[in-house]
């Protein structure tokens, strides 16, 4: 299998071996001699290192917002993007000496932007018509910032193997995935780990084994891409494997990578047989390792303990939420006894770079790359006649919402077969950003991309009836239940269950009621089609997008429905097709208000 290239930047101070793709153990390379007249330096009884992490970058370079043209702004103040994290790390390596830091990622860095959109599929890294591709600018930047090794995300899949794999060979470090097997022969298509060296002077070096893990759910999120390729086995069993190897190999510090929550959890049910995040899993029943940068679920979490079950050692866990909000510093400490490293104290902290300047290196580097993103967003495809937001979308039905559900089911309706074509159409699709507009007048590739923010495909697929009403009851969850007669507080109504925006479908095609008065499994009413009951032997074609389709989310019966229908173009383009042929985005064209929320029946707006 191809293997990344290793570091071109190593320092004397600090070499490497990284696992191969398909080989059982790598070997640690030897340190450099003394000079023959160098008299040895004392041997040191203690010493100190740390590994910084970033995790689910999603292709933010720049403190830039693409859909709105404009520097990136929250409620929180935090900033994004590499170029901010890039001065911290300057000045932890600074403050503790170059060859005392490494730098490693957890996944999810080449998607996730319109500047990722653009070098996968606009100028693909790829290359067209036998023309060489430029350069990831996620690639050129963590190069930049001599990243030691970064694990693979889901994420990762998202534009294809053959982009990924791309994108590995411009990487000056390796993509870690011990849980990426080939399919066929079940042995790592990516290297699983790699071990690096803390020279210390006088002393043995002190050797850091980091494992890389990705998460099981690829299998299913990236279905069309991955079958049949590559398979993905559990975390907690891929690192039983790979901790005692590392150890072997006389690792003083074992340190994981996970793109993998802390929570146990799972958002696609039983579905698979591996847990979405099992990082702290990993921690409690895999002995023999010091610490784990968790990512995957855009979360902060500084610091977290777990106590291994067998060994009763703590684990220290950290995650530095996404896009560059923060910067986790995992801290040790070690002692040497009898020649032999060990851990006795470590601590983990994360670090906000909002207050720091951009790195004037990545954005001399970069901003070339920068200003051709902006430009193609800023492209005017149509216009529309009246403004459409996304404010309301996750308790109303909105118009901005009909303008997916319109491009969904007419790009479907094309493609089926004649029988197929007499069935009822109806289609579902989430709020997947309550702050997008479309606005009055011109019509921007950007203002269509803050609607869909994600690049999933589109489905056909066949549900009853009775199927129909069990996917729409398993979106309902999504709301809290409120009993009738009480005011509904919208900062308060949706979300229930850890149920988030991207989660939950709304449909069209259908008109039906959620009664939130009503406990969960029981808030359906009055679902019709063409103003006749559904009848649970009824068969729909149901248009989804493919990460649905796939089993994201857990939805039922979805995953296994047959197949009318499915297409490898982005959604996001369908849409951007539409207006760019239409000329003019008028929602007297597609707006149908076919569900609502009620409370015993009373309609709740």
């Amino acid at each position: 299998m191809p293997r990344s290239p290793m570091n071109r930047r190593e320092f004397v101070k600090k070499s490497a071996v990284t696992g191969a793709a398909v080989a059982a153990a790598g070997t640690v390379a030897a340190a450099p001699a003394q000079a023959a007249d160098q008299r040895p330096e004392k041997t040191p009884r203690t010493w100190s290192f740390s590994i910084l992490g970033t995790t689910d970058l999603h292709s933010h370079v720049f403190d830039w917002d693409y859909y709105k043209d404009a520097a990136y702004t929250d409620k929180a103040g935090n900033s994004v993007g590499v170029a901010r994290v890039a001065t911290l790390i300057k000045q932890q390596r600074e403050a503790k000496g170059e060859h005392r830091v490494l730098l490693v990622d957890a996944g999810d860095i080449i998607q996730g932007t319109s500047l990722a959109y653009y070098f996968a599929r606009v100028d693909p890294i790829t290359g067209t018509d036998g023309k060489r591709g430029p350069r990831h600018p996620m690639a050129v930047a963590m190069n930049h910032m001599r990243y030691d090794a970064a694990a693979l995300g889901n994420h990762e899949f998202n534009y294809g193997i053959d982009t990924l794999r791309k994108f590995e060979s411009q990487c000056h470090f390796p993509l870690l995935g011990a849980n990426a097997l080939d399919a066929k022969t079940l042995r790592p298509a990516f290297h699983p780990y790699t071990v690096k060296r803390i020279c210390v002077p006088g002393a043995p070096d002190i050797k850091v084994g980091i494992l890389g893990l990705t998460n099981p759910g690829i299998a299913l999120w990236d279905k069309d891409n991955v079958s049949g390729k590559m398979v993905f086995p559990g975390l907690v069993e891929q690192a039983k494997k790979y901790v005692p190897r590392l150890r072997a190999l006389g690792c003083d510090v074992v340190f994981l990578t996970d793109h993998s929550g802390m929570d146990g959890s799972s958002s696609y049910g039983d579905s698979l047989p591996y847990v979405e995040n099992a990082s702290n899993l990993v921690a409690e029943q895999v002995p023999g390792i010091d610490a784990i940068l968790v990512g995957h679920t855009h979360v902060e979490v500084p610091s977290y303990t777990v106590k291994n079950a067998e060994t009763g050692e703590e684990v220290l866990l950290s995650e530095p939420y996404c896009w560059g909000y923060r910067l986790s510093v995992f801290d040790f400490e070690l002692e040497l006894h009898h020649g032999q490293w060990k851990v006795t104290s470590k601590k983990a902290q994360t670090l906000n770079p909002n207050t720091v300047d951009e790195d004037p290196e990545i954005k001399k580097l970069l901003e070339a790359d920068h200003e051709l993103v902006v430009k193609y967003v800023n492209t005017a495809v149509g216009t529309c006649t009246e403004d459409l937001s996304a404010a309301e979308s996750c308790w109303k039905d909105v118009p901005i919402m009909d303008f997916i559900h319109k491009v969904q089911m007419d790009s479907v309706k094309a493609g089926l077969s004649t029988a197929d074509a007499a069935l009822p159409l109806i289609s579902v699709a989430a709020p997947f950003s309550r702050t997008a507009d479309i606005p009055k007048g011109s019509v921007t590739i950007k203002d269509i991309a803050g609607l869909y923010i994600y690049d999933n495909t589109l489905y056909g697929k066949k549900l009853t009836g009775a199927q129909l009403k069990a996917y729409l009851e398993y979106a309902a969850k999504y709301y809290y239940q409120v009993p009738a007669g009480t005011k509904v507080d919208t900062a308060k109504l949706t979300n229930a269950n850890k149920f988030w925006d991207y989660m939950y479908d709304t449909a069209a095609g259908v008109d039906y009621e959620i009664d939130i008065a009503q406990p969960e499994g029981s808030r359906i009413k009055n679902l019709t089609c063409n103003g006749a009951p559904v009848a649970d032997d009824q068969v729909f074609v149901v248009a989804v997008n493919n990460y649905r389709a796939n089993g994201g989310s857990g939805y039922p019966a979805i995953a296994t429905a047959p197949t009318a229908y499915s297409s490898t173009n982005e959604i996001r383009q369908l849409m951007i097709d539409y207006v760019t042929a239409k000329k003019t985005l008028d929602p007297a064209d597609f707006a149908v208000t076919n569900w609502k929320l009620t409370q015993d029946g009373t309609p709740v707006f």
